[in-house]
């Protein structure tokens, strides 16, 4: 089957950002894996965090700068044809299998589990996304963050990640100030760990005024009295401790942004 094509007459971000509209979350707040929208293309099954394309929660517009998260899935060779995107900065992270992306600065190639790609969008871009195997599904997170800047020349960063070392918290995205490939025009964290069951362990929140977005990727932890199993999350924008226990062997997102954007 020739792989599924899409090309949008607009701007994903120009359809997803709703005007006038102003996101106050609580203090804290659990967003159960079953809670999110799904969507089944058939070759494509996505799980939507907050509002996008079709599934609209008024209550789950974004969360601070944070304004997608979404978890899919997708057949071998299949993807998203060339469409465009602008003024986002845009994470991905595959879990299983490689993503092969193709851009109008003329990057061209396939980001690996294992790998982080990086992406502002700036004063715009065309890209295309697809599974770059045709004999396993590909699953990954893709991650869109509000930047800070508006309008900047569009960039492109990839890298190895590395969470051989358990037990800690590994920074995998930050403000341009860092001194590493994978930046964004926001003063905005990504932190992913891995921890043995059993384990205690405090998140380092960067900011003290910035929100935490934690998910569970695999696994089971407790946070806040709550227990959080696979892909369960908590948004949390006080500025508490954040204290974790991992109850089983789990591994850990964090997405810590500002709220007041």
């Amino acid at each position: 089957m020739a792989p599924i094509r899409i090309t949008p007459k607009k701007s994903y971000t120009d359809q997803l950002l709703p005007d006038g509209k102003e996101n106050k979350p609580q203090d804290t707040a659990v967003h159960r894996a079953f809670d999110r929208g799904y969507a089944d293309h058939g070759w494509l099954k996505a799980r939507h965090s907050f509002s996008f394309a079709s599934w609209y929660d008024p209550n789950r517009i974004q969360f601070g700068a944070l304004r997608v998260l979404n978890d899919d899935q997708i057949d071998p060779s299949q993807g998203f044809g060339t469409h465009p995107h602008d003024n986002m900065e845009i994470i991905t992270i595959p879990l299983k299998g490689g993503v092969r992306h193709q851009d109008s600065m003329g990057n061209s190639g396939v980001v690996e589990e294992g790998e982080i790609q990086v992406m502002s969008a700036g004063q715009g871009i065309l890209h295309s996304e697809f599974n770059a195997h045709n004999d396993q599904s590909l699953e990954l997170f893709q991650i869109w963050i509000f930047p800070n800047r508006r309008n900047v020349e569009p960039r492109y960063a990839q890298r190895a990640i590395n969470l051989s070392t358990r037990n800690e918290f590994v920074e995998l995205v930050g403000p341009k100030t860092d001194a590493y490939a994978t930046w964004i025009y926001q003063d905005a964290f990504i932190s992913m760990g891995a921890f043995d069951g059993e384990t205690a362990v405090s998140y380092p929140r960067k900011r003290d005024a910035h929100g935490i977005y934690l998910m569970v990727v695999k696994g089971q932890i407790s946070i806040r009295g709550e227990q959080l199993n696979k892909r369960d999350a908590i948004a949390i924008s006080d500025r508490e401790d954040v204290e974790i226990l991992a109850m089983e062997d789990s591994k850990i997102l964090v997405l810590e942004v500002p709220m007041d954007i």
